[in-house]
């Protein structure tokens, strides 16, 4: 078969630069290009649609399980990622069959990963699902790994991933598996992702749930209104308004509306 074409994403110019000499050592592998971060990664394998990347898990703002689920499911390559130490990830792509890599990176074990890719490659009908498998290791590694708060998150707008700060969130709203976001300016953008998940990252102090398939943004809700039956409708500064459940608004009421 012709060269492996692999695409290289790590934050750490000397992990890349490290990463990229032992690859070059190879004859059947070929590295059609480098991203500093995870928003480049993005561009660079939807542009050049490699048979493999290399991700760093832990990239800053998009890291690699963002950059698997913003790539959409056709332009998914075979990947492997990368971690420093994280045995959740190690655990979570063992179970789905996805290959990773241990940082410091050994040669001997880079050319496992190779081989493995080559393999799935030259017998694709024995391999179906790759992308499946590896957005379910995503989910996993969400599932078991600690919740880290974030700050912003990427969106896909046209061919552009743009990061939106947090605190300019006003609502979540989930419809199915999709979260429609709308910022304090009525700015609206869905990603795909479970709500409980995102609730998970986002502080609870700034966040609260209005419904099952609803979160604000404490500091937009400008007005509280009693409707009938001891529930509540919830205005925003940005003109939104949003129901609130019968178990939540007990909720809301303990927690915001009491001095």
């Amino acid at each position: 078969m012709q060269r492996l074409r692999v695409v290289i994403a790590d934050d750490e110019r000397p992990a890349r630069a490290f990463l990229r000499s032992v690859l070059a050592s190879y004859d059947d592998v070929a590295v059609v290009g480098e991203a500093s971060n995870g928003a480049e990664s993005d561009e660079l394998i939807e542009r050049l649609a490699p048979d493999l990347a290399l991700l760093d898990l832990q990239m800053p703002e998009v890291h690699g399980l963002d950059v698997v689920r913003l790539l959409r499911k056709t332009r998914l390559p075979l990947v492997a990622f990368v971690t420093a130490y994280d045995e959740h990830a190690v655990r979570a792509f063992e179970l789905n069959a996805v290959d990773y890599l241990l940082k410091p990176v050994e040669p001997s074990r880079l050319r496992q990963t190779i081989n493995r890719a080559i393999e799935r490659l030259e017998h694709a009908n024995l391999h179906p699902g790759d992308a499946a498998r590896v957005r379910a290791a995503a989910t996993q590694y969400d599932a078991t790994a600690p919740a880290e708060r974030i700050r912003r998150i990427p969106v896909r707008s046209k061919d552009e991933i743009l990061l939106i700060a947090v605190s300019r969130l006003a609502s979540i709203v989930a419809d199915g598996e999709l979260l429609h976001l709308t910022t304090v300016s009525g700015e609206r953008y869905v990603i795909t992702y479970a709500l409980k998940d995102l609730e998970a990252r986002l502080d609870p102090a700034n966040f609260v749930r209005l419904s099952r398939g609803a979160l604000v943004n404490v500091d937009t809700m400008k007005r509280v209104t009693v409707m009938p039956g001891g529930t509540y409708l919830v205005t925003l500064t940005n003109g939104e308004t949003l129901t609130v459940s019968r178990l939540r608004s007990r909720v809301l009421r303990d927690q915001l509306l009491k001095l």
